[in-house]
């Protein structure tokens, strides 16, 4: 079965664009392109009914400062901003979990990012260095904006196969439509059918890490502070969300979390309880758990013959930083400029010049991050006593350094390198 927010394009119906993968990443390429007058249909394999129940997908998204500042721009903050937490303050420290045997808790060494470095002592002026936003939160309204904006979004339904031509891409559907269009924008995720019939290889490995995901209240305030404990088997980050909750993001060894997984409610609470400590009272998991695997993904090409990918699909990193979804909406602001300047100047925004563009804007910044995420793993995930002290005083020494600490800030919020328009908070 067909369903669509907008009427769909018909058979012959020429498009600028098809994407295929309606999540958060496309369906933010599909809104920016579509402001910007040109043809697009969004497909996607999920109905959005089952994407938005609160069983579907329970993470919470960082949205870095640069990532809230386009949001704005396509008129989708406005919608979720009252579901969105503040990040006032992060503060990263190695640690070890506590139970009878041994004290555990944080290393007295530490690293604190404080926005107020960066922008001054007047707390109205302040700009946080990002936000919590529940997935659920963010489809509601990138949904409610599509049938706003009369954006095409077919579902459940997927691109079974695309067929490249000199003019165009014919892009089959598996109830056997046909969308005719210049350029087919993937967004499908990682294991993404159409990366792979377009024969882009990828590198990367698993880190033999699952990361366990679940929501807490607990008794006290947390006051904006994202927290980030380096345990021995990956970190254990507690993001603050709005009301007396956090979400958990708990990186533990593949063979184990089945483990933590099936534990009753009573013992799950306890292993968290060892893990989180007591500086936010009483705590207790509230909702289901949710666990996936964790590696390291980068296409080696992020564009192909009438092709290019975004999100998940040109590259996967580490949670250890939170910028994954970041990453993806960097892609979808660089690739909207591209393809709207291509436009503008009456060229094929599908030929392989313009979306060379693309894949050299994009593709060292991924890398880098890429890299970094994956070294900062490494580095913290190994409880050799000599390496826990160096990495202590690591931390310890970057915290002093205003300097590189400032600097850290700027990456969290989304505001080094050579931002597009959106990131800016600029119309395309």
């Amino acid at each position: 079965m067909i369903s669509s927010l907008s009427p769909l394009p018909s058979d012959s119906a020429p498009l600028d664009a098809v994407i295929a993968g309606g999540g958060l990443v496309g369906l933010s390429l599909g809104l920016a392109l579509h402001g910007q007058g040109l043809a697009v249909a969004v497909v996607d394999a999920a109905l959005p009914s089952a994407t938005v129940d609160p069983t579907f997908d329970g993470r919470a998204f960082a949205i870095a400062a640069a990532s809230k500042r386009m949001l704005e721009t396509l008129g989708l903050w406005e919608k979720v901003s009252h579901h969105a937490q503040p990040i006032n303050d992060i503060l990263v420290s190695d640690g070890r979990p506590q139970d009878r045997f041994r004290s555990g808790g944080p290393a007295p060494h530490f690293l604190h990012f404080n926005p107020r470095e960066l922008q001054g002592c007047n707390e109205e002026d302040i700009e946080p260095l990002g936000y919590l936003v529940e997935s659920r939160h963010l489809r509601h309204a990138l949904y409610r904006e599509v049938e706003a904006q009369g954006l095409s979004l077919i579902a459940p339904v997927r691109v079974q196969a695309l067929q490249a031509m000199p003019d165009g891409v014919e892009a089959i559907l598996d109830d056997g439509v046909t969308l005719k269009a210049k350029v087919c924008l993937v967004a499908e995720g990682k294991k993404s059918a159409l990366r792979e019939a377009a024969g882009i290889q990828t590198v990367g490995w698993s880190y033999g890490q699952h990361g366990i995901v679940t929501t807490v209240e607990h008794g006290f305030d947390h006051k904006g502070l994202a927290q980030e404990y380096f345990l021995p088997s990956g970190p254990f980050a507690i993001l603050p969300l709005t009301g007396r909750r956090s979400s958990l993001v708990w990186t533990e060894r593949s063979d184990l979390a089945p483990v933590f997984m099936n534990l009753d409610e009573a013992a799950f609470t306890r292993q968290i309880v060892q893990r989180f400590g007591a500086y936010l009272g009483d705590v207790r998991p509230v909702g289901p758990r949710w666990s996936y695997p964790l590696g390291l993904q980068l296409a080696l090409d992020y564009v192909a013959p009438r092709l290019a990918l975004v999100g998940d699909a040109a590259h996967c990193i580490h949670p250890i930083a939170g910028q994954g979804l970041n990453l993806g909406l960097r892609d979808v602001a660089a690739l909207g400029q591209v393809l709207v300047e291509a436009r503008r100047l009456g060229l094929d925004i599908g030929s392989g010049d313009v979306l060379a563009r693309y894949q050299r804007w994009r593709r060292f910044d991924t890398f880098a991050l890429a890299l970094a995420t994956d070294q900062l793993n490494r580095l913290f995930a190994n409880d050799w006593g000599a390496l826990r002290l160096a990495r202590d005083l690591g931390l310890r020494l970057v915290n002093q350094m205003g300097p590189a600490r400032r600097f850290f800030m700027r990456h969290a919020q989304g505001a080094v390198g050579d931002l597009p328009r959106l990131l800016r908070g600029e119309a395309l």
